[in-house]
């Protein structure tokens, strides 16, 4: 396969990657990682350089109509976002010295829990709460900072057609939650937005929609911070990451359209659904 034919196979696969990632709050990392190192044989370091940059591309492009729309809360974004890029950079400094099998194999694990809790919409935040009573005064504190904030919020929700409001719970939880995200997404580059979406949706008791919303910003900023790690390292090559970052710009702006006009329901079995696919491909990674 040439250059030409192998930039246009990496462009449309990146679409599909950034439609989905786009749509569900994951980063199109989720797809290019396991294409590129799966189908193309591209060393990992390469694959996960490369899908940070097709990370901070679906952010850009779908969060910016999200954002107009009210659909994403720049406060709690704003209040998440230093834990989630110190844990971007975190992971990106141990992605040159951790085990890369040990690491699919652990994010696989990660993954199918998520999956499993959020097909359990009751029983889940049943567990927060108990969690919750148990966390420490630090967290306490960030609990409190996170009230002096205002981070509660409502959105208008054009699929049901009704005004939603919600309150923000769990603030020091979510603090925490977010910090492992960001470590994981500067390991392997997926974006992490599948440990961000079930962090808001679950543990802090944000709606599903806004959840996906504010994690596609979250997504983006933590791209931003491991990219400068990777990029120092040489792990970002241009001929691979230039076809993967625009194809998932074009994928993601039509993802972010698709997001406003899907029920809430529908799109929480769509996002498990995606979850188990990965996980099962994080998994098998580790053990081929």
């Amino acid at each position: 396969m040439n250059l030409i034919e192998l930039s246009l196979v990496l462009l449309g696969t990146s679409v599909v990657a950034g439609v989905l990632g786009s749509l569900l709050g994951l980063g199109g990392g989720f797809v290019i990682v396991p294409v590129l190192t799966l189908a193309f044989h591209l060393d990992i370091r390469l694959a996960i350089g490369t899908s940070i940059v097709a990370v901070a591309a679906t952010s850009s492009a779908g969060e910016a109509k999200n954002v107009g729309e009210g659909m994403t809360n720049l406060r709690v974004a704003t209040f998440l976002a230093m834990a989630t890029t110190i844990g971007a950079v975190t992971g990106a400094l141990l992605s040159g010295v951790l085990d890369a099998r040990v690491l699919f194999a652990l994010f696989g694990v990660v993954l199918a829990i998520s999956g499993a809790q959020m097909l359990r919409s009751h029983a889940p935040r049943a567990a927060v709460v108990r969690t919750s009573q148990t966390i420490t005064a630090v967290s306490r504190r960030w609990d409190r900072l996170g009230d002096r904030l205002a981070l509660d919020s409502a959105y208008y929700d054009e699929a049901e057609q009704v005004h939603v409001p919600y309150v923000v719970a769990n603030k020091g939880l979510g603090l925490g939650l977010m910090y492992l995200a960001g470590t994981v997404s500067g390991l392997l580059g997926i974006g992490s937005g599948v440990l961000k979406v079930p962090a808001m949706d679950i543990a802090m008791h944000i709606p599903m929609k806004v959840s996906t919303a504010t994690s596609n910003l979250l997504i983006g900023l933590t791209a931003a911070a491991s990219a400068v790690v990777y990029f120092a390292r040489g792990d970002i090559d241009p001929l691979i990451a230039g076809p993967v970052a625009l194809g998932v710009l074009v994928g993601a702006t039509q993802g972010s359209k698709l997001l406003k006009s899907i029920r809430a329901d529908r799109l929480r079995v769509l996002f498990v659904a995606v979850l188990m696919v990965v996980a099962v491909q994080m998994v098998w990674k580790a053990v081929a």
